[in-house]
Protein backbone atom coordinates (compact mmCIF):
# COMPACT_ATOMS: atom_id res chain seq x y z
CA UNK A 1 0.00 0.00 0.00
CA UNK A 2 2.83 2.37 0.76
CA UNK A 3 3.94 2.12 -2.88
CA UNK A 4 1.00 4.42 -3.75
CA UNK A 5 1.37 6.57 -0.63
CA UNK A 6 1.55 9.88 -2.48
CA UNK A 7 -1.85 9.52 -4.19
CA UNK A 8 -3.51 7.65 -1.35
CA UNK A 9 -2.40 10.25 1.20
CA UNK A 10 -4.29 12.85 -0.84
CA UNK A 11 -7.40 10.68 -0.68
CA UNK A 12 -7.01 10.47 3.08
CA UNK A 13 -6.55 14.24 3.37
CA UNK A 14 -9.69 14.76 1.27
CA UNK A 15 -11.70 12.68 3.73
CA UNK A 16 -12.58 9.97 1.19
CA UNK A 17 -13.56 6.51 2.36
CA UNK A 18 -11.72 3.85 0.39
CA UNK A 19 -10.79 0.18 0.34
CA UNK A 20 -7.21 -0.89 -0.27
CA UNK A 21 -6.21 -4.29 -1.66
CA UNK A 22 -2.63 -5.28 -0.81
CA UNK A 23 -0.62 -8.27 -2.00
CA UNK A 24 0.47 -9.92 1.26
CA UNK A 25 1.99 -13.14 -0.09
CA UNK A 26 3.22 -14.56 -3.38
CA UNK A 27 3.87 -18.16 -4.38
CA UNK A 28 5.39 -19.09 -7.72
CA UNK A 29 5.57 -16.66 -10.61
CA UNK A 30 3.52 -13.49 -10.17
CA UNK A 31 3.57 -10.03 -11.79
CA UNK A 32 3.99 -8.05 -8.55
CA UNK A 33 5.33 -8.79 -5.09
CA UNK A 34 4.15 -8.26 -1.51
CA UNK A 35 3.19 -4.66 -0.80
CA UNK A 36 1.75 -3.96 -4.27
CA UNK A 37 -1.62 -2.29 -3.81
CA UNK A 38 -4.79 -1.17 -5.55
CA UNK A 39 -7.19 1.27 -3.88
CA UNK A 40 -10.79 2.09 -4.78
CA UNK A 41 -12.93 4.92 -3.42
CA UNK A 42 -16.72 5.12 -3.18
CA UNK A 43 -17.00 6.47 -6.72
CA UNK A 44 -15.08 3.50 -8.12
CA UNK A 45 -11.94 5.52 -8.85
CA UNK A 46 -8.82 3.35 -8.89
CA UNK A 47 -5.17 3.93 -8.13
CA UNK A 48 -2.39 1.34 -8.13
CA UNK A 49 -2.20 -2.25 -9.31
CA UNK A 50 -1.86 -5.69 -7.74
CA UNK A 51 -1.28 -7.90 -10.77
CA UNK A 52 -0.52 -5.81 -13.84
CA UNK A 53 -4.00 -6.58 -15.21
CA UNK A 54 -4.65 -10.30 -14.55
CA UNK A 55 -7.09 -9.95 -11.67
CA UNK A 56 -7.63 -6.19 -11.48
CA UNK A 57 -11.30 -6.39 -12.40
CA UNK A 58 -12.10 -8.94 -9.72
CA UNK A 59 -10.10 -7.03 -7.11
CA UNK A 60 -11.89 -3.78 -8.04
CA UNK A 61 -15.26 -5.48 -7.46
CA UNK A 62 -14.01 -6.95 -4.18
CA UNK A 63 -12.90 -3.51 -2.99
CA UNK A 64 -16.34 -2.06 -3.68
CA UNK A 65 -17.95 -4.94 -1.79
CA UNK A 66 -15.63 -4.52 1.20
CA UNK A 67 -16.19 -0.77 1.18
CA UNK A 68 -19.92 -1.42 1.42
CA UNK A 69 -19.73 -4.26 4.00
CA UNK A 70 -17.08 -2.62 6.17
CA UNK A 71 -15.29 -5.91 6.83
CA UNK A 72 -11.77 -6.91 5.67
CA UNK A 73 -11.37 -9.89 3.35
CA UNK A 74 -8.37 -12.12 2.56
CA UNK A 75 -8.66 -13.55 -0.95
CA UNK A 76 -6.43 -15.91 -2.93
CA UNK A 77 -6.02 -15.69 -6.70
CA UNK A 78 -4.30 -18.29 -8.87
CA UNK A 79 -4.29 -19.81 -12.34
CA UNK A 80 -7.39 -21.77 -13.35
CA UNK A 81 -6.63 -24.90 -15.38
CA UNK A 82 -10.32 -25.50 -16.02
CA UNK A 83 -10.86 -22.15 -17.70
CA UNK A 84 -7.91 -20.08 -18.86
CA UNK A 85 -10.23 -17.08 -19.08
CA UNK A 86 -11.40 -17.37 -15.50
CA UNK A 87 -10.22 -14.89 -12.91
CA UNK A 88 -6.63 -15.85 -12.14
CA UNK A 89 -2.97 -15.35 -12.88
CA UNK A 90 -2.06 -16.56 -16.34
CA UNK A 91 1.60 -16.68 -15.28
CA UNK A 92 0.82 -19.68 -13.06
CA UNK A 93 1.46 -18.14 -9.65
CA UNK A 94 -0.71 -17.58 -6.59
CA UNK A 95 -1.19 -14.30 -4.73
CA UNK A 96 -2.94 -13.61 -1.45
CA UNK A 97 -4.62 -10.21 -1.27
CA UNK A 98 -5.88 -8.50 1.87
CA UNK A 99 -8.68 -6.02 1.18
CA UNK A 100 -9.21 -3.53 4.00
CA UNK A 101 -11.92 -0.87 4.24
CA UNK A 102 -10.81 2.54 5.49
CA UNK A 103 -13.85 4.50 6.67
CA UNK A 104 -14.09 8.29 6.74
CA UNK A 105 -13.19 8.31 10.44
CA UNK A 106 -12.01 5.96 13.17
CA UNK A 107 -8.78 4.48 14.64
CA UNK A 108 -7.95 2.47 11.51
CA UNK A 109 -8.14 5.57 9.33
CA UNK A 110 -5.85 7.49 11.66
CA UNK A 111 -3.33 4.64 11.57
CA UNK A 112 -3.40 4.36 7.78
CA UNK A 113 -3.22 8.13 7.33
CA UNK A 114 -0.17 8.39 9.61
CA UNK A 115 1.64 5.70 7.60
CA UNK A 116 0.67 7.25 4.25
CA UNK A 117 1.78 10.74 5.27
CA UNK A 118 5.14 9.49 6.52
CA UNK A 119 5.78 7.40 3.40
CA UNK A 120 4.75 10.26 1.11
CA UNK A 121 7.27 12.51 2.90
CA UNK A 122 10.02 9.94 2.37
CA UNK A 123 10.29 9.03 6.06
CA UNK A 124 10.98 5.55 7.38
CA UNK A 125 7.69 3.91 8.37
CA UNK A 126 6.18 0.44 8.65
CA UNK A 127 2.50 -0.49 8.49
CA UNK A 128 1.66 -3.81 10.17
CA UNK A 129 -1.65 -5.53 9.47
CA UNK A 130 -3.16 -8.74 10.80
CA UNK A 131 -4.03 -10.96 7.85
CA UNK A 132 -4.91 -14.13 9.77
CA UNK A 133 -6.10 -14.69 13.32
CA UNK A 134 -9.21 -14.18 15.46
CA UNK A 135 -12.03 -12.45 13.59
CA UNK A 136 -11.77 -9.31 15.67
CA UNK A 137 -8.10 -8.84 14.84
CA UNK A 138 -8.06 -9.48 11.07
CA UNK A 139 -7.55 -6.18 9.28
CA UNK A 140 -6.22 -4.50 12.43
CA UNK A 141 -3.33 -2.14 11.74
CA UNK A 142 -0.40 -0.55 13.52
CA UNK A 143 1.98 2.18 12.28
CA UNK A 144 5.59 2.24 13.45
CA UNK A 145 7.94 5.12 12.64
CA UNK A 146 11.68 4.65 12.22
CA UNK A 147 12.54 7.34 14.76
CA UNK A 148 10.21 5.94 17.46
CA UNK A 149 11.42 3.50 20.08
CA UNK A 150 8.78 3.76 22.83
CA UNK A 151 5.30 2.42 23.37
CA UNK A 152 2.59 2.15 20.74
CA UNK A 153 -1.10 2.89 20.50
CA UNK A 154 -2.70 -0.40 19.56
CA UNK A 155 -6.29 0.86 19.26
CA UNK A 156 -6.42 0.35 15.48
CA UNK A 157 -4.93 -3.14 15.89
CA UNK A 158 -7.98 -4.17 17.87
CA UNK A 159 -5.95 -6.25 20.35
CA UNK A 160 -7.22 -5.97 23.95
CA UNK A 161 -3.91 -7.35 25.26
CA UNK A 162 -1.22 -4.65 25.09
CA UNK A 163 1.46 -7.34 24.79
CA UNK A 164 0.17 -8.19 21.32
CA UNK A 165 0.52 -4.60 20.11
CA UNK A 166 4.01 -4.38 21.58
CA UNK A 167 5.01 -7.65 19.91
CA UNK A 168 3.67 -6.51 16.54
CA UNK A 169 5.48 -3.18 16.91
CA UNK A 170 8.73 -4.96 17.80
CA UNK A 171 8.54 -7.19 14.72
CA UNK A 172 7.61 -4.23 12.51
CA UNK A 173 10.62 -2.25 13.74
CA UNK A 174 12.91 -5.18 12.98
CA UNK A 175 11.64 -5.48 9.41
CA UNK A 176 11.72 -1.71 8.94
CA UNK A 177 15.31 -1.60 10.15
CA UNK A 178 16.24 -4.17 7.51
CA UNK A 179 14.18 -2.40 4.84
CA UNK A 180 12.09 -5.53 4.32
CA UNK A 181 8.42 -6.24 3.67
CA UNK A 182 7.07 -9.61 4.76
CA UNK A 183 4.98 -11.71 7.12
CA UNK A 184 5.56 -12.62 10.77
CA UNK A 185 3.94 -15.43 12.75
CA UNK A 186 2.97 -14.71 16.38
CA UNK A 187 0.89 -16.44 19.00
CA UNK A 188 -2.35 -14.84 20.14
CA UNK A 189 -0.65 -13.57 23.31
CA UNK A 190 2.11 -11.89 21.28
CA UNK A 191 4.91 -14.40 21.88
CA UNK A 192 7.18 -15.30 18.98
CA UNK A 193 5.52 -18.62 18.23
CA UNK A 194 3.82 -19.45 14.91
CA UNK A 195 0.15 -20.26 14.91
CA UNK A 196 -2.16 -17.62 16.32
CA UNK A 197 -1.55 -14.50 14.24
CA UNK A 198 -0.11 -13.82 10.81
CA UNK A 199 0.99 -10.22 10.51
CA UNK A 200 2.00 -8.56 7.25
CA UNK A 201 4.53 -5.77 7.68
CA UNK A 202 5.05 -3.30 4.86
CA UNK A 203 8.16 -1.14 5.12
CA UNK A 204 8.84 2.17 3.41
CA UNK A 205 12.24 3.83 3.63
CA UNK A 206 13.69 6.99 2.08
CA UNK A 207 14.96 6.42 -1.47
CA UNK A 208 18.32 4.63 -1.61
CA UNK A 209 21.25 6.81 -2.64
CA UNK A 210 23.09 6.58 -5.93
CA UNK A 211 26.30 8.60 -6.00
CA UNK A 212 27.79 9.10 -9.46
CA UNK A 213 31.41 10.21 -9.46
CA UNK A 214 32.54 11.88 -12.67
CA UNK A 215 30.49 14.59 -14.39
CA UNK A 216 30.71 13.12 -17.90
CA UNK A 217 28.10 12.49 -20.59
CA UNK A 218 27.64 8.90 -19.40
CA UNK A 219 26.82 10.31 -15.95
CA UNK A 220 23.94 12.37 -17.34
CA UNK A 221 22.33 9.23 -18.78
CA UNK A 222 22.95 7.29 -15.56
CA UNK A 223 21.30 10.05 -13.51
CA UNK A 224 18.11 9.64 -15.56
CA UNK A 225 18.11 5.85 -15.17
CA UNK A 226 18.91 6.13 -11.46
CA UNK A 227 15.91 8.40 -10.94
CA UNK A 228 13.75 5.96 -12.90
CA UNK A 229 14.80 3.22 -10.46
CA UNK A 230 13.79 5.41 -7.52
CA UNK A 231 17.22 6.51 -6.26
CA UNK A 232 18.19 9.81 -4.71
CA UNK A 233 20.97 10.69 -7.15
CA UNK A 234 24.06 12.78 -6.41
CA UNK A 235 26.69 13.74 -8.99
CA UNK A 236 30.14 14.57 -7.63
CA UNK A 237 33.20 15.88 -9.48
CA UNK A 238 36.17 17.99 -8.45
CA UNK A 239 35.95 20.08 -11.65
CA UNK A 240 33.46 22.97 -11.27
CA UNK A 241 33.27 23.56 -15.01
CA UNK A 242 31.70 20.10 -15.47
CA UNK A 243 29.76 19.61 -12.22
CA UNK A 244 26.94 22.08 -12.87
CA UNK A 245 23.19 22.03 -12.36
CA UNK A 246 22.73 22.98 -16.02
CA UNK A 247 24.43 19.76 -17.13
CA UNK A 248 22.58 17.56 -14.62
CA UNK A 249 19.13 19.08 -14.13
CA UNK A 250 17.58 15.76 -13.06
CA UNK A 251 20.09 15.05 -10.29
CA UNK A 252 18.97 15.63 -6.71
CA UNK A 253 22.38 17.08 -5.86
CA UNK A 254 25.41 18.26 -7.82
CA UNK A 255 28.54 18.50 -5.66
CA UNK A 256 31.89 20.07 -6.50
CA UNK A 257 34.49 18.30 -4.35
CA UNK A 258 37.23 15.72 -4.55
CA UNK A 259 35.36 12.40 -4.77
CA UNK A 260 37.16 10.62 -1.91
CA UNK A 261 36.75 13.63 0.37
CA UNK A 262 33.04 13.91 -0.37
CA UNK A 263 32.51 10.17 0.15
CA UNK A 264 34.17 10.27 3.56
CA UNK A 265 31.96 13.13 4.68
CA UNK A 266 28.58 12.00 3.36
CA UNK A 267 26.05 9.47 4.64
CA UNK A 268 25.92 6.01 3.08
CA UNK A 269 24.22 2.79 4.10
CA UNK A 270 23.71 -0.79 2.99
CA UNK A 271 21.45 0.32 0.11
CA UNK A 272 23.82 2.96 -1.31
CA UNK A 273 25.09 2.52 -4.88
CA UNK A 274 28.45 4.03 -5.87
CA UNK A 275 29.24 4.44 -9.58
CA UNK A 276 32.76 5.65 -10.42
CA UNK A 277 32.87 6.99 -13.98
CA UNK A 278 36.00 9.14 -13.75
CA UNK A 279 38.47 6.45 -14.96
CA UNK A 280 41.33 8.70 -13.88
CA UNK A 281 43.79 7.23 -11.35
CA UNK A 282 44.17 10.43 -9.36
CA UNK A 283 40.43 10.35 -8.64
CA UNK A 284 39.77 6.60 -8.77
CA UNK A 285 42.42 5.23 -6.44
CA UNK A 286 41.70 7.27 -3.27
CA UNK A 287 37.96 7.09 -3.97
CA UNK A 288 37.83 3.31 -4.46
CA UNK A 289 40.15 2.75 -1.52
CA UNK A 290 37.52 4.44 0.66
CA UNK A 291 34.49 3.01 -1.15
CA UNK A 292 35.53 -0.64 -0.94
CA UNK A 293 35.76 -0.38 2.84
CA UNK A 294 32.19 0.88 3.23
CA UNK A 295 29.19 -1.48 3.80
CA UNK A 296 27.39 -0.27 0.66
CA UNK A 297 25.29 -2.27 -1.80
CA UNK A 298 27.35 -1.77 -4.95
CA UNK A 299 30.66 -0.31 -6.08
CA UNK A 300 31.29 -0.14 -9.83
CA UNK A 301 34.01 1.58 -11.82
CA UNK A 302 34.12 2.46 -15.52
CA UNK A 303 37.06 1.73 -17.77
CA UNK A 304 38.51 -0.80 -20.17
CA UNK A 305 39.89 -4.14 -19.00
CA UNK A 306 43.38 -2.69 -19.32
CA UNK A 307 42.34 0.24 -17.15
CA UNK A 308 40.84 -2.21 -14.67
CA UNK A 309 44.07 -4.22 -14.36
CA UNK A 310 46.09 -1.05 -13.85
CA UNK A 311 43.54 0.17 -11.31
CA UNK A 312 43.74 -3.11 -9.37
CA UNK A 313 47.54 -2.86 -9.26
CA UNK A 314 47.39 0.69 -7.92
CA UNK A 315 44.77 -0.24 -5.32
CA UNK A 316 46.89 -3.14 -4.06
CA UNK A 317 49.82 -0.75 -3.73
CA UNK A 318 47.81 1.49 -1.37
CA UNK A 319 46.77 -1.44 0.83
CA UNK A 320 43.42 -2.59 -0.60
CA UNK A 321 42.98 -6.29 0.23
CA UNK A 322 41.92 -9.05 -2.15
CA UNK A 323 38.63 -9.40 -0.28
CA UNK A 324 37.96 -5.70 -0.76
CA UNK A 325 38.92 -5.87 -4.45
CA UNK A 326 36.46 -8.74 -4.92
CA UNK A 327 33.62 -6.31 -4.19
CA UNK A 328 34.56 -4.08 -7.13
CA UNK A 329 32.41 -4.37 -10.27
CA UNK A 330 34.78 -3.36 -13.02
CA UNK A 331 34.43 -2.83 -15.90
CA UNK A 332 31.09 -1.53 -14.71
CA UNK A 333 27.79 -2.95 -16.03
CA UNK A 334 26.60 -6.08 -17.86
CA UNK A 335 27.67 -7.00 -21.37
CA UNK A 336 24.72 -5.77 -23.43
CA UNK A 337 26.77 -4.69 -26.43
CA UNK A 338 26.09 -1.10 -25.37
CA UNK A 339 27.60 1.80 -27.27
CA UNK A 340 25.80 5.02 -26.37
CA UNK A 341 25.72 6.68 -22.94
CA UNK A 342 22.06 5.73 -22.59
CA UNK A 343 22.76 2.07 -23.41
CA UNK A 344 25.68 2.04 -20.98
CA UNK A 345 23.44 3.49 -18.27
CA UNK A 346 20.98 0.64 -18.86
CA UNK A 347 23.79 -1.93 -18.59
CA UNK A 348 24.94 -0.39 -15.27
CA UNK A 349 21.39 -0.33 -13.93
CA UNK A 350 20.91 -3.96 -14.98
CA UNK A 351 23.99 -5.00 -13.01
CA UNK A 352 22.88 -3.02 -9.95
CA UNK A 353 19.51 -4.82 -10.00
CA UNK A 354 21.16 -8.22 -10.54
CA UNK A 355 23.54 -7.68 -7.61
CA UNK A 356 20.73 -6.48 -5.35
CA UNK A 357 18.29 -9.26 -6.24
CA UNK A 358 20.75 -12.10 -6.83
CA UNK A 359 20.02 -12.28 -10.55
CA UNK A 360 22.30 -13.96 -13.08
CA UNK A 361 21.91 -11.49 -15.94
CA UNK A 362 21.04 -14.41 -18.24
CA UNK A 363 18.10 -14.13 -20.68
CA UNK A 364 14.82 -15.25 -19.12
CA UNK A 365 14.17 -17.18 -22.33
CA UNK A 366 17.11 -19.51 -21.59
CA UNK A 367 15.95 -23.06 -20.72
CA UNK A 368 17.62 -22.99 -17.30
CA UNK A 369 16.63 -19.41 -16.40
CA UNK A 370 14.93 -18.90 -13.06
CA UNK A 371 11.25 -17.79 -13.04
CA UNK A 372 10.56 -14.16 -13.90
CA UNK A 373 9.29 -13.59 -10.38
CA UNK A 374 10.93 -15.31 -7.43
CA UNK A 375 8.75 -16.79 -4.66
CA UNK A 376 8.73 -14.33 -1.80
CA UNK A 377 6.76 -16.26 0.78
CA UNK A 378 3.23 -17.55 1.28
CA UNK A 379 0.69 -17.63 4.04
Amino acid sequence: MLDVAGELARWAEDGRAFAVATVVAVSGSAPRGPGAALAVDGEGTVIGSVSGGCVEGAVHALCLQVLQDGEPVLERFGYSDEDAFAVGLTCGGVIDILVTPVAARGPRRETFTAALRAAARGEGVALARVVRGPAGLVGGALTVHAEEAGGVDGAALGAPDGRVAEAVAREARALLGAGRTGTVELSEDGSRCPGGLTVFVESSLPPPRMIVFGAIDFAAALVRVGKLLGHHVTVCDARPVFATRARFPEADEVVVDWPHRYLRGTETDARTVLCVLTHDAKFDVPLLRAALRLPVAYVGAMGSRRTHLDRERRLREVGVSEAELARLRSPIGLDLGDRTPEETAVSIAAEIIAVREGGTGAPLSAPDARPAAVPTGSL
